[in-house]
């Protein structure tokens, strides 16, 4: 039910905070997003059933939408957050704090299906409350994680320089270790930056500072500037 601090450790030994939403803003943020459907429904199920047979193929492809196309939709193309989750301050991203992408968005709200089981989200709400990050079955199978989304944006401690997308296609894991790079730059120094974007030759396929640039562009791509 409480909020719960949840940390992933890169294998470079840095460590990410997440804030990990509880059960009880998880379903309030549910409860808006319902509401929001369910008035959208209403409101266009008027008009359209007037339609005729038509009418009735019009409110099932509306039902199919509202249902299982609003919460992917707006995970993918609203930084993770639903209307419901955005009036609430919370966001769906990877357990590593990456952007939630495409696969994931798409399993945790297909099993929403089992997480209702067998009546009222029961089986979801118990995940929630019995494991450590307050993770319902959906988001244990995806590897996501509901957050409180902080005040200051996540990406926004990350220079602003043109994206950059290498031809070597990293893991979630270490696309999170290049975030932190570049979320930490402004704190080192341009010898230590230079000296850690060395590191990674094969990724940037250059050194010096315009490895670090690289390095900083590829994290603009991955928190999706």
């Amino acid at each position: 039910m409480l909020d719960t601090e949840a940390l992933h450790e890169t294998p470079e030994g840095i460590a990410l905070g997440l804030r990990a939403a509880g059960a009880a803003p998880r379903a309030l943020a549910w409860l808006i997003d319902l509401g929001i459907r369910v008035g959208v429904f209403m409101a266009l199920a008027i008009p359209i059933s007037l339609l005729g047979e038509a009418g009735q193929g019009l409110l099932l492809i509306l039902m199919f939408a509202l249902m299982w196309a609003y919460p992917i939709a707006f995970e993918l193309f609203m930084d993770g957050q639903t209307p419901g989750k955005r009036v609430l301050g919370l966001r769906v991203v990877h357990a590593n704090g990456t952007p939630v992408g495409f696969t994931a968005s798409l399993v945790r709200n297909l099993l929403r299906t089992v997480d209702a089981l067998p009546v009222g989200y029961a089986f979801g709400f118990a995940s929630c409350v019995i494991d450590a990050k307050a993770r319902r079955l959906g988001d244990l199978v995806a590897g996501t994680l509901v957050v409180h989304a902080d005040r200051q944006r996540h990406d926004q401690a990350i220079p602003s320089v043109p994206g950059y997308v290498p031809v070597l296609t990293l893991p979630a894991e270490e696309q999170a270790v290049v975030v932190a790079f570049a979320e930490r730059a402004g704190q080192l120094t341009e010898s230590r930056q230079v000296e850690l974007a060395d590191l990674l030759p094969t990724l940037t396929q250059t050194r010096g500072a315009q490895a670090v640039q690289r390095l900083l562009g590829y994290a603009n791509h991955i928190v999706g500037r």
